[in-house]
């Protein structure tokens, strides 16, 4: 269900700060007209960290409308305590969500039998397609291979965005787990390297303002066309980097901006972009011809 160009879309703001739902409606058709194969609201790039319970839902359900099942939703609930991330999962199945997103958890900093326990809980108190969420540099710690080989044995874990940026890992998961086990790249500039091994797509950063470029990559390598995917992966290293010069989706929403898309609003702790990193991202932005 979940494979190809996935993009983890932006939340936009309103110059007060809250949701602006029209703007993310335009966002969305933005996406499923370039190619776009499934979209994960409240994830991190969606600030779901700053986002209340109502907000949360509040985003989730205008995407599942705006999409109206034109493709899969895979909505992000996942959070450092599992009954909040019971209660997230349970509300995103009854809006329509077609899979869940889980992080995990952070701060707490569990063991592996912890975080195999939080997973495992979650899925069976909550009958969705789960995806599990391995981000080492956000969390500070990591989902070894004999955890998620583990956890791919429950029936509706059907996956992982793997962000940890191993490939050797991504690779062992994949050669101890069945085809219906689903590994997305979580780092744009891995997608190549990740689906070389296996991998099934990319949940996708740079998508939010490329996304039938990040399409063509992902649509290369599915087709075995690899010096094609090649020359794609090597176009959009400038942009995959710009979008992480700061802190993500900084970078993102000022270049939906730039685009006359969304407003750069972002909540604290966050802020706005500093004004030499502006300058970076307008050159690279012109250089492919995002801006004029």
């Amino acid at each position: 269900m979940f494979r190809g160009s996935i993009v983890a879309i932006v939340t936009p703001f309103d110059s007060e700060g809250r949701f602006d739902e029209e703007a993310f409606r335009q966002l969305v058709e933005f996406q499923i007209e370039n190619g776009t194969d499934g979209i994960v609201p409240c994830g991190s790039t969606g600030e779901a960290a700053t986002l209340d319970h109502q907000g949360h839902m509040e985003v989730i359900r205008a995407c599942v409308e705006q999409v109206n099942k034109r493709v899969p939703i895979l909505a992000g609930t996942g959070s450092n305590s599992t009954s909040e991330a019971i209660e997230l999962t349970k509300a995103a199945k009854e809006a329509g969500a077609d899979g869940a997103l889980l992080i995990t958890p952070y701060y707490n900093k569990p063991s592996q039998e912890g975080l195999y326990q939080h997973f495992k809980t979650v899925a069976e108190q909550v009958a969705i397609p789960q995806m599990l969420y391995n981000v080492p540099g956000r969390t500070g710690i990591n989902l070894t291979v004999e955890t998620t080989v583990r956890l791919a044995e429950i029936s509706n874990v059907i996956g992982l965005k793997d962000a940890s940026g191993g490939v050797n890992q991504a690779g062992e998961i994949l050669a101890c787990t069945g085809e219906d086990f689903a590994i997305l790249s979580g780092d744009d500039s891995l997608t190549l390297p990740f689906m070389s091994v296996g991998a099934k797509g990319v949940i996708s950063v740079t998508a939010n303002i490329m996304p039938a470029a990040v399409k063509a990559l992902v649509a290369a390598i599915e087709e075995g066309r690899w010096e094609d995917a090649r020359q794609q992966h090597f176009k959009l290293l400038d942009i995959h980097n710009i979008m992480f010069i700061e802190s993500n989706p900084t970078p993102a929403k000022a270049a939906l901006e730039l685009m006359g898309r969304c407003k750069a609003g972002v909540r604290l702790p966050l802020v706005t972009m500093q004004p030499q990193s502006i300058e970076q991202l307008k050159t690279v932005m012109a250089r492919h011809g995002l801006i004029a």
